[in-house]
């Protein structure tokens, strides 16, 4: 085995702890916002306080959608999918077509983080700064689910929001403590979209030059063998 062979198995590992992060911090996210967004904050203003829901209208989520996809891609096409390649290459023509496959995969899957990173980012970056309007907000007459009212203004990330819901008067410390600790894993696995398109485009490097080298590899062998050949039939 090669060192750039190595070199890939190392790279695919890390790759796949890396997408498991990013997998494990956008699940925790959407679990909070079914399970703990889906109820209300209580809000201090003017003297009383008001419930505010924690999901507004406008919530934006394909974003989420497109990372974790990004992210699944990378685990099981790529990492998985690659010990498999790796170790079916030499056996049979259909073990060369899967890892001919998983060679477009790797091209296709850093595409894929790349186009998750960068539409994140946009999203993100398009709706910094949004404020609540907190007269608006506690005249919903907001009431426990099924009958709440959620935030009509503006369109929303999950994490633009929190944001905007940190910077008003939140009456329960415990509410703002775990209103900062999600908005903390909401910004590392946007953040950790960069890692994980670098690694992915590491690991198709490696993975083509890997490829090239097992090209030229096995032509010089069968070069070495002709040569055998012919030399043993002049001796004859």
């Amino acid at each position: 085995m090669g060192i750039t062979t190595l070199a890939l198995y190392a790279a695919m590992a890390v790759l796949m702890v890396d997408a498991a992060l990013e997998m494990a911090t956008i699940s925790s996210m959407v679990y909070w916002l079914h399970y703990r967004a889906g109820k209300a904050f209580e809000i201090d203003y003017n003297l009383g306080s008001f419930s505010l829901h924690g999901k507004p209208v406008g919530l934006l989520t394909n974003q989420g959608h497109t990372s974790n996809g990004a992210a699944g891609t990378a685990f099981v096409a790529v990492g998985l999918g690659g010990i498999l390649a790796l170790w079916s290459r030499s056996r049979g023509k259909h073990g060369k077509r899967f890892y001919h496959f998983w060679l477009v995969m790797t091209v296709l899957s850093m595409l894929l983080s790349l186009a998750a990173l960068i539409y994140t980012f946009l999203l993100t970056n398009n709706h910094a700064g949004q404020t609540i309007n907190i007269a608006l907000a506690s005249g919903l007459h907001n009431e426990p689910y099924p009958n709440y009212v959620s935030y009509p203004l503006d369109l929303w990330t999950p994490e633009n929001w929190l944001d905007a819901v940190s910077q008003l008067d939140i009456a329960r410390s415990s509410d703002r403590n775990d209103i900062k600790s999600h908005l903390d894993v909401m910004k590392l696995w946007r953040w950790n979209l960069i890692p994980l398109f670098i690694l992915g485009m590491i690991v198709c490097g490696l993975a083509v030059m890997d490829a090239f080298g097992r090209r030229k590899e096995m032509q010089d062998k069968r070069a070495m063998n002709g040569y055998g050949a012919e030399a043993k039939r002049m001796s004859t």
